[in-house]
């Protein structure tokens, strides 16, 4: 993780998050770890839980609170229990948190909802994900979010590669590791082309799959088609398909009535934060038979002998099944640690209770501490060169506006 291990180093000393009180709610594994005891290393108190229930890596966790971190979670909790180890991180003794950092919303969620008078303290939300980001736009649309929030996810460096590049891996490995689907000739539905759905398109094809898209916005379409996928309503195709994929930010986008129509064996996973895409609680009614094939791994059986391939119970396949490469999760723990940074340090009156982008210098100094890795080398611009273009020569480089 070089671009973390990076800022830890150049900002030890100066410790940015000293009497900073970080509840964080994100998946717990190696690479939060390097995350966890970055913050502390800045500065910063912390507790923290997990955002979902079966993506933890319980030797990562126990390694965590034997280290002296507070850590709430393990793998396989139940809903009761997720919502008690985020409870626990945020309510303790002599402890007010006064940073949030979150993926998916729900440490937000909880601390508004039941502790509202110790959330109106925090200083700054910092939100990694598509439903955590849009929780907070709604929040903020009805006049309740009371504090500041920094919106990582539409980072550049955040979207371009945690969502895009390291999705188009982690798709893969994820239905390799869980089943033993052969690739060439699926054929295979993708609802939704964000960047999470591009990066599973490019990969799926490239493994000579037949896919097809769903999309509700006529740009996303747009690429789509331009970029060779046939975009389709789910019910035009669902009859016929070999792998559903969700990666919307929605709920119900497969419902009961669509897996009725399934054929055989097809496999059905999703993509997106949320465990809500794919109405699996239609799924568990007296008619059917669940028969669990593995972990993470179940058939769910119609009367007539159907079945279908239910991964992680619908919820975040390639955290459930799989992991995703320690070189991206630097990327997002970079941005992350630079946002929770600039909300704590900011002057009064800089951040209203609003939801706000990475400042586009930070994003440019994510990417710049990733560069060598790569050994690339930066083409620097004479004077006469920044004057002509209007930057400064040390960025930031591009407008707020520009779309990467």
């Amino acid at each position: 993780m070089p671009g973390i291990m990076a800022l830890r180093k150049r900002a030890a000393d100066d410790k940015p998050l000293k009497n900073a009180k970080i509840v964080g709610c994100t998946h717990i594994n190696a690479q939060t770890a390097v995350l966890i005891e970055t913050l502390v290393e800045l500065g910063a108190q912390v507790r923290w839980a997990a955002c979902n229930i079966y993506s933890t890596q319980n030797e990562v966790a126990a390694a965590l609170a034997y280290a002296g971190y507070p850590v709430f979670a393990w793998r396989g909790e139940t809903e009761e229990d997720f919502w008690w180890c985020i409870d626990k991180c945020v309510a303790a003794e002599n402890w007010q948190p006064n940073m949030i950092l979150d993926d998916g919303g729900d440490a937000t969620h909880l601390m508004l909802k039941k502790y509202n008078a110790m959330f109106k303290m925090i200083q700054g939300i910092v939100e990694e994900s598509v439903t955590g980001v849009h929780r907070l736009y709604q929040l903020s649309k009805a006049g309740k979010l009371s504090v500041p929030a920094m919106n990582v996810n539409d980072s550049v460096t955040k979207t371009k590669f945690d969502n895009l590049y390291s999705c188009r891996e982690s798709i893969i490995d994820s239905l390799k590791r869980s089943t033993d689907i052969m690739f060439g000739g699926k054929q295979v539905v993708i609802c939704g082309y964000g960047e999470v759905g591009k990066g599973c398109c490019q990969a799926l094809k490239g493994l000579g799959c037949i896919v097809y898209i769903t999309e509700i916005d006529p740009i996303c379409a747009l690429q789509a088609s331009m970029d060779g996928f046939r975009v389709m309503k789910l019910n035009e195709v669902i009859r016929n398909v070999d792998i559903v994929i969700t990666a919307t930010g929605n709920k119900n986008v497969v419902t009961r009535e669509h897996m009725d129509k399934m054929k055989n064996g097809c496999v059905v996973c999703n993509m997106g934060h949320s465990n809500t895409e794919i109405d699996v609680n239609s799924l568990r009614t007296p008619d059917l038979t669940w028969e669990k094939v593995r972990s993470q791994v179940d058939h769910v059986i119609w009367p007539d002998g159907k079945r279908i391939v239910l991964l992680a119970e619908g919820r975040l396949v390639n955290l459930s099944c799989s992991s995703i490469p320690s070189f991206v999760v630097s990327i997002t723990a970079a941005t992350q640690a630079l946002a929770l940074i600039e909300l704590f340090n900011a002057p009064s009156g800089r951040y209203k209770s609003d939801v706000y982008l990475l400042p586009k210098k930070m994003d440019e100094y994510v990417a710049s501490l990733h560069l060598p890795t790569f050994d690339a080398h930066l083409t620097e611009l004479t004077d006469e060169q920044a004057k002509y273009m209007g930057l400064n020569k040390a960025g930031p480089f591009k407008p707020n506006y520009y779309r990467y």
